[in-house]
């Protein structure tokens, strides 16, 4: 693959200042990252997909990175957050795109692709399925499945998680990336958080593995280090209010052109009944899915574990579209 050059700049949009890192020119592909993460986290899918005649843009999404953070808690609602994509998109000047997301990110780029399909020709989601509005909120759904002791209530109260992540931002990550990835030591969070302030960390003092360097934890550590965690602690803090913003779309399908990709080893599809129900997403909820890949041996973060197969899969999808 031909040398590819990253670079970097900030716009407006929404309300907001956004920093963006995009190399490549042609039909425009929007990159979304999750928790805690930043633009970095496609770093290997911003130059293959430049090399592969895309104009790939990843951005810091708000509260993350050099892209402003709210004070509000309410600043934070997936309306604001696919605002500034929607916004994104319009400063970059394309009528149409294809958005791609991880994580967090995979919630917004869905939202976006069923909220403004007139903008979003196709949609890669990653790890996180799409997710309809149901009876029950986010924080109901994960204590169903995890129980009362799970991350998201561990979220909730302002403060309490910053207290934790915060003391060693650097570290932190490592073991959440750790703790995350395909042969993990043990889960980040669990039932054995025995109070308010008790945050279970695995992965500490285990050996990088090959796709995590110290020079990304290095990066990514300054960049948590200077902003702190508490902007992207919020996106998990709307998780009622989203609920109750999205009630006009109970229980609407994802018709925009779809593929959805995870790991074997990745704690969402290793959830009781999740494998299953991603099988059944062309008849339920994405009736649009083009494409469902598993990766054998992968954990959540997908896209740097195996950055090679995932820049392929998103080409190939691209391409398919763009050829249809």
């Amino acid at each position: 693959m031909d040398h590819v050059t990253i670079t970097h700049r900030t716009i407006t949009t929404n309300g907001i200042d956004m920093h963006i890192a995009e190399a490549g020119a042609g039909p425009l592909v929007v990159l979304l990252h999750g928790f805690p993460e930043l633009w970095y986290a496609w770093r290997h899918q911003l130059e293959f997909l430049a090399a592969a005649g895309y104009h790939a843009v990843a951005p810091d999404q708000r509260g993350y990175g050099a892209s402003t953070a709210p004070s509000g808690i309410d600043q934070y609602t997936l309306l604001h957050l696919v605002g500034d994509v929607v916004g994104l998109i319009g400063v970059l000047g394309d009528e149409q795109c294809y958005v791609v997301g991880h994580d967090w990110g995979s919630q917004v780029a869905a939202n976006t692709a069923l909220w403004r399909s007139d903008l979003v020709r196709g949609v890669a989601l990653l790890s996180v399925p799409y997710r309809q509005r149901s009876d029950q909120d986010m924080r109901a759904m994960m204590r169903d499945a995890l129980g009362p002791r799970n991350y998201v209530e561990f979220f909730q109260e302002p403060g309490v998680a910053e207290r934790v992540l915060e003391v060693d931002p650097r570290a932190a990550l490592c073991s959440i990336l750790i703790a995350g990835a395909a042969g993990a030591p043990q889960a980040f969070i669990g039932s054995e958080i025995e109070k308010g302030d008790d945050l279970l960390i695995g992965g500490a003092g285990t050996a990088l593995p090959g796709w995590l360097t110290d020079d990304d934890l290095d990066f990514i550590g300054a960049e948590f280090g200077r902003t702190g965690f508490g902007g992207g602690l919020n996106w998990y803090r709307n998780a009622t209010r989203n609920w109750e913003l999205t009630a006009p779309w109970y229980g609407a399908a994802l018709t925009v052109p779809s593929m959805f990709a995870c790991g074997t080893e990745d704690q969402v599809y290793s959830r009781p009944g999740m494998a299953a129900a991603i099988d059944q997403l062309r008849y339920t909820t994405m009736p649009g899915l083009v494409k469902t890949v598993i990766l054998a041996g992968c954990g959540h973060w997908i896209q740097q574990e195996r950055p090679d197969a995932v820049s392929d899969l998103l080409v190939d999808f691209l391409e398919g579209l763009r050829n249809s």
